[in-house]
């Protein structure tokens, strides 16, 4: 079943390649979505996706990025098959 989540990380994680790193490792894992700076220094992620590859995609890239960040925070969001891949965005 695909599923949609928007997840705010907050941290160091502007300017240390959090998006790109994002980018790079969407290429293994089946989902779609935007990775954006926002101007409060978080950064957010919308992503679609079967659960176990979100869910994977989201372990990864908090192991690459050894501990820098600090908060992850979880929004509900339905799926609705509007991205056709995984775009940085801002």
């Amino acid at each position: 079943m695909l599923r949609g989540a928007e997840i705010l990380f907050s941290g160091r994680v502007q300017g240390v390649g959090f998006r790109y790193a994002a980018k790079q490792l969407s290429r293994r894992f089946s989902v779609w979505g935007t990775i954006e700076n926002l101007p409060d220094r978080r950064v957010r992620l919308l992503i679609e996706g079967e659960f176990s590859e979100i869910e994977g995609f989201l372990e990864a890239l908090l192991e690459n990025n050894h501990g820098t960040v600090v908060d992850t925070e979880r929004i509900g969001k339905p799926y609705r098959g509007e991205f056709s891949g995984f775009e940085i965005i801002g």
